[in-house]
């Protein structure tokens, strides 16, 4: 094994140690038991299951924003609450069928990570769901009920945006922070 082979393995081995030990915790907290044997367990699991189902390595930003994390959170389960009124409204409300449609989103900050992030979000908020990504391009396609003219789709479209921008705020690498910044002296945030 090459010097170079090797310190790519501890540099990935290294970048994995925050999903190794989530891995162990989700462990433990599955058996509700906080041993040195669930440990043990855990981390055996957790090195199985990381090598056996092998993905890309992903690299964290390092930045984390407590104070847009905190907001983000509030935003979040607000939309929840009001998603989930909104869409008891439209299934209780027999005069009219609530529309539906299929929209593409996208994402101008997008890492892998922060387009997961924004997945996940948007298809928690009751409304939503994301039916496809394109990773390549960048874009989700999200299922939307309660879309009756483009003007709605368009809407539901730029709440998404938003969303990727609450995330890049509080998870954002610096790089995607400072573009957000300087799109917003543009003119160009939304």
């Amino acid at each position: 094994m090459t010097p170079d082979t090797q310190r790519h393995r501890l540099h990935d081995v290294w970048l994995q140690l925050p999903f190794l030990a989530w891995l162990v915790v989700l462990w433990m907290l599955l058996w509700n038991q906080f041993t040195l044997l669930s440990f043990v367990s855990g981390l055996v699991v957790a090195v199985f299951v990381t090598r056996v189902f092998r993905l890309p390595t992903i690299e964290l930003s390092g930045r984390v924003n407590l104070w847009y994390g905190a907001l983000f959170l509030a935003q979040f389960l607000l939309a929840v609450v009001r998603g989930a009124i909104a869409v008891s409204i439209q299934v209780f409300d027999f005069r009219h069928q609530p529309g539906a449609a299929i929209i593409a989103v996208p994402l101008k900050y997008a890492d892998d990570l922060i387009m997961t992030h924004v997945s996940v979000t948007s298809s928690l908020i009751p409304g939503s769901l994301v039916v496809e990504t394109d990773r390549d391009r960048r874009v989700l396609y999200l299922h939307i009920i309660g879309v009756r003219t483009r003007a709605d789709a368009d809407a539901q479209r730029e709440g998404v945006l938003r969303w990727e921008e609450r995330i890049v705020r509080a998870l954002g690498s610096p790089a995607q922070y400072r573009a957000l910044k300087a799109d917003e002296r543009a003119g160009g945030g939304r």
